[in-house]
């Protein structure tokens, strides 16, 4: 593991809430506030106008899941580790989830958290530059835990609970995903690029055929991989590379 920074370990203050609009808006109001820490987790037991990827919403029943924003210093970073740092939480979430639900946990480009072809979870970073400084992430995760029973208007959805038929407690659990989060950011700290290399070898479908849709046009690929700032890379009578929202999956 590399040698730790000067930096609090992410969890380091542990914020609980019983309730609040979005995780991310309260951690984006801190950084505001100039009362943002490095490491600081924002977990709320409810969340009433959770955000997801373009625009979505992510919706979960109070209680059972783990919701979570965690604010990451980025000034010792580069504006070009910005897709790193994507696929370190994304790996970081993987690992989490993957050693409760077992090998047939995925990576959905671009960080999606699968189970079969089930989705477990979800990721929002958002960032703040100021002077044109990247100087702080804000992290957003959705992990489906303890729910059984979701929205209809949700195509796939799947909880922890689901695939084991075990109960979980989700502060415990939060608190134990930070320590896989914390060892992912060291990796990008120290400019680790292993992180790449288990982003793709995580993916969803790699190497597999599926079907994708780009504006109205239909049509069969293989995944490949991505490129070093997250593109993802197919190839049927042609190589082609998809930058995120290019394209959407039909499952």
């Amino acid at each position: 593991m590399p040698h730790q920074t000067s930096l609090l370990p992410i969890g380091n203050p542990f914020i609980e809430l019983p309730t609040v609009d979005s995780t991310n808006n309260y951690a984006m109001a801190l950084i505001q506030k100039n009362l943002a820490y490095h490491g600081a987790v924002v977990f709320a037991h409810q969340q009433t106008a959770g955000r997801g990827q373009r625009g979505k919403t992510w919706s979960t029943s109070p209680g059972e899941n783990l919701i979570l924003s965690i604010i990451l210093q980025a000034n010792q970073l580069d504006q070009a580790d910005l897709f790193l740092l994507s696929a370190g939480v994304a790996t970081a979430c993987y690992d989490f989830f993957k050693n409760y639900a077992g090998c047939e946990t995925s990576i959905k480009w671009p960080n999606d958290i699968y189970w079969r072809d089930r989705k477990a979870g979800g990721i929002l970073i958002e960032n703040v530059f100021r002077d044109h400084s990247w100087r702080y992430a804000v992290v957003g995760i959705g992990l489906n835990i303890n729910q059984t029973s979701f929205e209809e208007s949700l195509p796939n959805p799947v909880s922890l609970k689901q695939i084991t038929g075990e109960n979980y407690h989700p502060v415990q659990l939060a608190k134990e995903l930070c320590t896989y989060l914390e060892y992912s950011y060291q990796q990008l700290f120290f400019k680790d690029h292993k992180i790449l290399d288990h982003y793709k070898s995580s993916l969803y479908k790699l190497h597999q055929r599926v079907k994708i849709k780009k504006e109205n046009i239909v049509f069969k690929t293989t995944i490949q991989g991505v490129t070093s700032a997250g593109k993802l890379i197919t190839r049927d009578t042609m190589n082609r590379e998809f930058d995120f929202g290019e394209v959407e999956w039909l499952l």
